[in-house]
């Protein structure tokens, strides 16, 4: 198998402000969109981000009303301290204050308008 990109599709209550929200801060482009669907990509690569509406019916019956709930959305960054300073200046909220866990990863996260927790990471250096 050759998998040719990787996306995430995160199931939310309205896909509008959770694209607008990695369009406006991390750098998102919207690719397509219809109603209760926008698929966006990363001009850097990396993963792109589906949100899909609940209850879509494209989706399957168990799966309509589930929504992202337990999931990280976390990307890996060079700089997380400036990024942290960036969404602050920004007007972000930051949900998870920037941190330093004992085996070196640096990390904080922010949380968009649907609730989906989004972690910056920077891991250690060896």
């Amino acid at each position: 198998m050759q998998i040719t990109s990787t996306v995430v599709s995160l199931t939310v209550e309205d896909t509008t402000p959770s694209a607008a929200f990695l369009q406006r801060h991390f750098g998102y482009t919207e690719l397509m969109s219809a109603d209760g669907f926008v698929s966006l990509g990363h001009p850097g690569g990396g993963v792109g981000v589906v949100y899909l509406r609940r209850g879509l019916e494209v989706l399957p019956e168990e799966q309509r009303h589930r929504t992202a709930n337990g999931v990280i959305l976390a990307f890996t960054v060079e700089d997380v301290a400036a990024e942290e300073a960036r969404l602050r200046g920004e007007g972000v909220e930051i949900t998870l204050p920037l941190r330093e866990e004992p085996w070196g990863e640096k990390l904080f996260q922010v949380t968009d308008p649907n609730g989906v927790p989004i972690e910056l990471v920077e891991w250690a250096r060896p």
